[in-house]
């Protein structure tokens, strides 16, 4: 893959984890299950995303 691509997938995930803290941190769910949703987020990026856009917690 062509460095620039890398860089631009790399700047679209970071968005997309920024975005997906910001919702959590929003959601109506408790402190303990905002931190457990930031953590997969954090530890698994890709797939921790996608559980998260699937099953995460929603704005009230």
């Amino acid at each position: 893959m062509n460095a620039n691509y890398t860089g631009i997938l790399g700047i679209i995930h970071l968005a997309l984890v920024v975005w997906a803290a910001v919702s959590i941190l929003g959601s109506g769910a408790s402190q303990g299950r905002k931190v457990l949703w930031i953590l997969l987020v954090l530890l698994f990026p890709v797939v921790g995303l996608i559980i998260w856009f699937i099953a995460g917690p929603k704005k009230p």
